[in-house]
């Protein structure tokens, strides 16, 4: 599993805590650099021969960086990757990022104020 958060989006709680969830359990990588582009993704995926890439993201470049990981890995003959996406993403996108290659897309549950 590569786990990253793509873009200029410097929150990165949401991969920080799947990371920890998998860390140890010899199934889990963890993409640490400074905002990777979906060329870095890309190709850390491929190298590392994962089977499911999480991506995280709340900078609302949603709808271009997304599939451009999921064209990369095409590209690259590796478009059987588990594509997953979280953050802060409308409902609305949600239908165009599974057409586009995303499997699912996980979002904020809202807490409720009693």
């Amino acid at each position: 599993m590569l786990v990253a958060k793509p873009g200029l989006d410097g929150h990165d709680r949401g991969a920080k805590v799947i990371g920890a969830r998998t860390e140890g359990r010899g199934d889990g990588s963890d993409l640490h650099r400074a905002s990777p582009n979906p060329e870095q993704i890309a190709n850390a995926a491929v190298q590392e021969d994962v089977s499911v890439v999480c991506l995280s993201i709340l900078s609302g470049a949603h709808m271009t960086l997304l599939p451009k990981v999921v064209d990369l890995l095409r590209k690259q003959e590796a478009g059987d990757i588990l594509i997953l996406a979280g953050g802060t993403i409308p409902a609305a996108d949600i239908p165009g990022l599974k057409a586009a290659g995303i499997a699912e897309v996980l979002r904020p549950v809202p807490t409720r104020v009693t």
